[in-house]
């Protein structure tokens, strides 16, 4: 039986992605806890922070090494299962890529050994600054990542060449253009502030495990109030964030927009916004919709007059699925809108000095840390499957953007192996992330000693310490 070569393409890459980005919004804003948690020991000298703060290191950089595994796959993709498209896109992306390595891996991993093995090497201030690097670092590399694949929704600043052997392809004639497209600084911002709700509920959890089994409660109240303040702020401001990108998205994709809303017809008056319900393509009808009167309407224009346009304003050929955006999109904002209200819940009785009195609440704080990754998947998810049938926005179709010399036999027996290694992978992150959970942060009272030297006097003692244990062993032989 012959497969859809294409089909298989895109689940094997939906497959690899979305296991790769359990990983990165993780390290992006468990790195912004990590910098508050030093920034604290820095300001107060309590070791209470110090302890957290190294806690949180020794998962980081478990979380980073299985991201960085997970991640190589993909640029391995780019050219078995879709040259066509690496061909186009290669000036665009080896920019963006290019920029990727120097300003965001470099960092990142220059510092990171600093961060991981520098606590008992290096003074506060040096590791703090480590720390904030190998945060800057992966949050640049967000910033790159998310630029190149915003180009493909909302291309800007090129033009199409010929390359000679009858294929086109797109080059860079304004790198700031191409930089500063129509969606990738509101795209940048939701991403990043996606991340950082993961990470103040990941923090939380762990911190509500530990008051429910009354271990390190001192620390753990620490880490409950630091998660919940921002989770709050990055909550609210993921809304004002995701308003303002849908605004972009009517502008520059409308079809796109449509999908997600289950907007069939144009129609003369406002445009409801649907809060649930079960999209019919055929029909082209929301059953069992839930709508707000006009409220799209108002979203997009600021009022109850003008309407949205619909899918009936697009050539069918232009059409993407309907039912896929609309329920990952509503799964998101219903995700969002929780985190709103529970962090702010929270926050109220973390003032009102009840927090810790509560258990149901510390319950639900540490039983909804898998919404935000459900959250952070079905945003990409609806975005990604409401560009279709574009790979390219306007410029080049999934259909085409395949190569032509993989077989669909191919394809598919890469998705069973890719399945067992990430399955595994992902396997290992657990179980190794739940024994260091299990052991929790080091006691305050056991940490080294709070004054160290610069970096370099660290690499002299090290380097004496290596001279010395060589030349005992001389000294025996």
């Amino acid at each position: 039986m012959d497969l859809d070569i294409v089909l298989l393409s895109r689940l094997q890459f939906a497959l690899t992605i979305m296991v790769h980005y359990l990983f990165p919004p993780l390290s992006i804003g468990l790195g912004a806890q990590m910098v508050i948690a030093e920034g604290m020991f820095l300001r107060t000298d309590d070791r209470r922070w110090e302890a957290i703060a190294r806690f949180w290191t020794k998962l980081f950089a478990v979380n980073f090494a299985v991201g960085v595994a997970t991640g190589i796959v993909m640029e391995f993709e780019f050219g078995t299962n879709w040259a066509t498209y690496s061909r186009f896109v290669g000036d665009v992306f080896g920019s963006a890529l290019a920029s990727e390595g120097i300003f965001a891996f470099f960092l990142e991993s220059g510092f990171l050994a600093i961060l991981v093995f520098g606590w008992d090497r290096v003074g506060p201030k040096m590791h703090f600054f480590s720390t904030t690097m190998v945060f800057t670092g992966s949050v640049f590399s967000s910033v790159w990542i998310v630029i190149a694949n915003s180009w493909m929704h909302t291309p800007a600043g090129y033009h199409l060449v010929d390359d000679g052997e009858g294929h086109v392809r797109a080059e860079i004639t304004d790198f700031w253009a191409m930089i500063f497209n129509p969606s990738s600084m509101h795209r940048l911002g939701h991403v990043l502030l996606g991340a950082f709700i993961l990470g103040a509920f990941f923090t939380m959890s762990i911190g509500a495990y530990y008051l429910l089994k009354k271990r390190h409660e001192d620390i753990a109240k620490r880490m409950v109030a630091v998660g919940l303040i921002f989770g709050a702020l990055s909550s609210v401001g993921i809304l004002v964030s995701g308003h303002s990108q849908a605004r972009a998205m009517a502008r520059n994709q409308p079809a796109k927009l449509a999908a997600m809303e289950g907007h069939f017809h144009t129609g003369e008056g406002p445009t409801d916004l649907y809060l649930l319900g079960w999209p019919d393509r055929e029909a082209e009808i929301v059953h069992f919709g839930i709508a707000m009167p006009g409220m799209l309407s108002f979203l997009v224009y600021d009022d109850f007059e003008t309407p949205v346009p619909g899918l009936d304003q697009i050539d069918d050929e232009d059409e993407p699925p309907v039912l896929i955006p609309f329920v990952t999109y509503h799964v998101m904002v219903a995700c969002g809108m929780y985190f709103i209200g529970l962090t702010l819940l929270g926050c109220f009785m973390l003032f009102r000095r009840t927090l810790w009195d509560t258990p149901w609440l510390l319950k639900l704080l540490m039983i909804s840390v898998p919404l935000p990754y459900l959250a952070n998947q079905a945003g990409w998810v609806a975005t990604e499957v409401g560009r279709q049938p574009w790979v390219v926005y306007g410029e080049l179709r999934t259909a085409d953007a395949v190569s032509v010399a993989v077989g669909s036999d191919q394809v598919a027996g890469s998705i069973i192996l890719f399945g067992i290694i990430y399955i595994a992978l992902v396997v290992l992150w657990l179980v190794v992330m739940n024994e260091k959970i299990k052991h929790g942060p080091e006691d305050p009272a056991t940490l080294g000693p709070k004054t160290r030297g610069s970096v370099v006097e660290a690499a002299t003692r090290l380097s004496l310490h290596d001279a010395h244990r060589m030349t005992h062993a001389e000294e025996e032989e």
